[in-house]
């Protein structure tokens, strides 16, 4: 961890990822013959987590767990990894999440999610978690986890005044409350689409939808294009971050990866247009690699990059 970092505090879903790669994925009601199969660790709250200590954070993660082994595993991993889980729950009545994931043979990706104890972390659960909030936190968030902590967190963040990235996966209508005043918004091109109605074909397109949620309250958006970068947008005008290109093979957690490398750097008080570049790049490197958290890149490699 990075003595100079602000406390990063993620909240959301920890999961197992059992992966199967194809040729081609199928279509409804269609088999495909699969050529190798993975179990890693995962879920979009663990993933950022992840991302966000390997590249110098200091991180805690708020979730929920059952009391299966594929929970007992899913801490001791993120605990190797420098994340504090003083906050991470078990349910003993449900089972930890799981994520089936298909993966095709240009890196594209088809995922089903069963929550399990996901889906039953509780408001108390986040005021424990957040009861000693200091205006230099930055919370990081999903849509995972029920959406009613989702509102509370970041209720209770912006009477702390702490920066908010919410990263709105998987896509769903959001209510007012929780865009107006977010710091950060990171949705992708479906997510932008699924929260403005704007289809997006082109960079005009993304970038319609990105100023329409600032002008539903977002104080920054970075709608994210895959290889092709990152828009962001705020008061101040809109304008394309590019992505770094590279072959990818994997694509399941880049998402995870830039959100979790995007906080690692805000943290560290750099500025957001540098931040996006450093998630760009944490992402890059993240998708020429298997699985979800075991894809998430080192400081040193970045370092190496640069």
């Amino acid at each position: 961890m990075t003595a100079s970092s602000h406390p990063i505090i993620v909240i959301g879903s920890i999961n197992t990822d059992m992966v199967v790669k194809a040729e081609v994925l199928p279509r409804p009601g269609q088999t495909v013959l699969g050529d190798s199969f993975f179990i890693h660790s995962g879920g979009k709250g663990a993933n950022q987590a992840v991302a966000a200590a390997r590249l110098g954070g200091n991180v805690s993660m708020v979730g929920n767990l059952g009391t299966d082994s594929f929970g007992d595993q899913a801490i001791q991993r993120l605990k190797s990894e420098g994340v504090d889980c003083n906050f991470i729950t078990r349910d003993n009545e449900q089972p930890s999440g799981v994520a089936l994931i298909s993966v095709d043979a240009l890196g594209e990706n088809q995922i089903v999610v069963a929550p399990g104890a996901n889906s039953t972390l509780t408001e108390n659960h986040i005021d424990n978690a957040l009861a000693s909030l200091s205006p230099q936190s930055l919370i990081l968030i999903q849509l995972e986890i029920p959406i009613d902590c989702v509102v509370h967190a970041i209720k209770l963040a912006k009477r702390a005044h702490c920066k908010v990235i919410l990263d709105p996966a998987p896509a769903q209508p959001l209510p007012e409350e929780l865009i107006n005043g977010i710091f950060l918004l990171t949705p992708n091109k479906s997510e932008a689409e699924c929260l403005t109605g704007i289809t997006i074909h082109n960079l005009d397109d993304a970038k319609a939808a990105a100023q329409a949620l600032v002008k539903r309250g977002a104080i920054n958006v970075a709608l994210t294009l895959g290889d092709g970068g990152v828009v962001l947008a705020n008061v101040e005008g809109c304008e394309l971050v590019p992505a770094q290109k590279t072959e990818a093979i994997d694509t399941t957690a880049a998402g995870d990866c830039f959100n979790g490398a995007l906080a690692a750097a805000l943290a560290r008080n750099e500025p957001l247009r540098h931040a996006l570049n450093y998630g760009c790049a944490a992402a890059a490197i993240s998708v020429t690699r298997q699985g979800a958290q075991d894809s998430m890149p080192f400081q040193k490699e970045l370092e190496q990059t640069s």
